[in-house]
This record gives structure tokens, sequence and C-alpha cells, in this order.
């Protein structure tokens, strides 16, 4: 007897290989027209769009929250900062604040700070010049000089000082200190 040739046995089984790979194909391929549908419109209507939509609500409140904390905790260093700033005369500030002198005290100016003399007569003093500018009118004030009411000035150098002739009432924004 004679023995099978071996290429024979391989093209069989290429041939079954082949015909089992159709089947799984047209099978595959037979389920989910429009007639016979994979996932029914009622299951993803009743099932599946409910529970992303929950989950995606779940995730979402849980980030809002951990966004409302986070917030929460700016705020209160933010109000902290302030509290100190608002408590501290001689601190800066990002709003003016209105400061009342009496008769010989000295108020010392940091760089930057702005000052608009309300009430009373004050008098800059300074080892150099400009003393002060005067940013109401462009110009400059030297030392010695008594500064305009309703003026807005700035000290743009450090080691500016005002004396208060009387009672004086300024509006003040930025570093400054009283003695």
């Amino acid at each position: 007897m004679k023995k099978p040739d071996k290429r024979w046995t391989i093209r069989l089984g290429a041939l079954a290989l082949s015909a089992v790979m159709l089947g799984t194909v047209a099978a595959l391929a037979a389920g989910g027209s429009q007639n016979d549908p994979l996932i029914t419109l009622s299951y993803l209507n009743q099932t599946a769009i409910p529970q992303i939509v929950r989950q995606v609500e779940e995730k979402t409140a849980a980030k809002q929250k951990e966004l409302e904390q986070a917030l929460a905790v700016q705020i209160s260093q933010y109000l902290a900062q302030a509290g100190q700033n608002a408590g501290n005369p001689s601190g800066g500030s990002a709003s003016y604040t209105l400061v009342s002198m009496t008769g010989g005290q000295v108020m010392s100016l940091g760089v930057g700070c702005e000052l608009l003399p309300r009430i009373g007569t004050v008098t800059v003093r300074a080892n150099t010049s400009p003393a002060l500018i005067d940013l109401s009118t462009g110009g400059t004030v030297d030392s010695g000089a008594a500064l305009t009411k309703n003026h807005l000035y700035m000290a743009t150098i450090a080691d500016r000082t005002l004396t208060a002739s009387g009672d004086v009432k300024i509006l003040v924004r930025g570093s400054y200190s009283i003695s």
C-alpha cells in the first residue's frame, strides 16, 4: 500500500481551515442587520444609556466637589492674607487706605507708594531730588514743599517722608509706616 502524498494532506488541511474561516465570517456578518440587530434600541434606551449617564454624573459630581474644596482653600488663604494686610498699617494694599495723622507725626513711604492728601497740610522730605512725582500734573515735587490737596503723588525712590502740620487725612496705597 502506498503512503498518501504529503502535499495532498497539506492541501486538504488548508481547504478545511479556509472553510471554517468562511463559515465564521458569514455567521458574524449575518448578525447585526437592521432587522436583526446585535443590540436592540430598547436595550440602549433603557439600560446602556442610563448607566453611562449615571457614571458621568457621578464622576462629574466628584470632580465638582474636589474643585469646590480647592476653591474654598484658595479663598480662605486669600482672606487670611487680606486680613493680615488690613490689620497691618505699615503693609501694602491694593486699595486706598484712609490714614489720619496729627501734627508732628512722620510717614515713611515705600517705593511705589501712592498718596492723595485730603485734609490738612503735609510737607515732603527727601535727601535727593525729586522727592515725589505729582501724577496729577505730571511734574515733580522737591524736598521741603507742601503737597497740594487732591493731587495724586507717587514715591519712586526710597527714603521719602511726610510730616503732618496739624490734623491730616491722606488716602494711601502701597507700603508705608507712621512714627
